[in-house]
């Protein structure tokens, strides 16, 4: 049982991650979480020219920029005062392209230890389609 004072998702605490953050790569991206709960994170980005890579297609390193956000904000909820949770490796397997619409990412942990947290996220199109598979490695750090 927490203590009073630990920011877990049942407090309310989850909501301050839902839509997105002013002056962020998440608002550079578009990225808005539609959820935010301590056992599954979903957000969307768009897919627009300023998301493509030279070959007019969604970039990789959008889809980690997303991967990421999902699975940082998921290994936060729960933590105690006085921590905070920060990417340590991400990997990512980009699947089928996509060029324009949008993105939805799902977030699941698989490991929520004191120290490390691993997270996997799946990208998918508007069609369900998976656009991106990803493993993020956490670290949970003393502020």
């Amino acid at each position: 049982m927490p203590s009073p004072g630990d920011k877990r998702a049942g407090d309310g605490t989850a909501r301050r991650y839902l839509g997105t953050v002013p002056d962020t790569l998440l608002e550079t991206l578009g990225i808005v979480v539609t959820r935010a709960d301590e056992d599954r994170v979903e957000a969307t980005m768009p897919v627009t020219t300023r998301h493509h890579q030279p070959h007019r297609i969604l970039h990789g390193g959008a889809s980690v920029a997303l991967a990421e956000t999902v699975a940082s904000i998921g290994a936060s909820l729960g933590l105690p005062d006085g921590h905070r949770a920060v990417g340590l490796e991400i990997n990512a397997n980009h699947i089928r392209q996509v060029a324009s619409g949008n993105v939805h990412g799902v977030g699941i942990p698989l490991h929520r230890g004191r120290r490390t947290h691993v997270w996997q996220v799946e990208i998918r199109d508007e069609a369900e389609r998976l656009v991106c598979v990803s493993r993020c490695t956490v670290a949970i750090i003393e502020t």
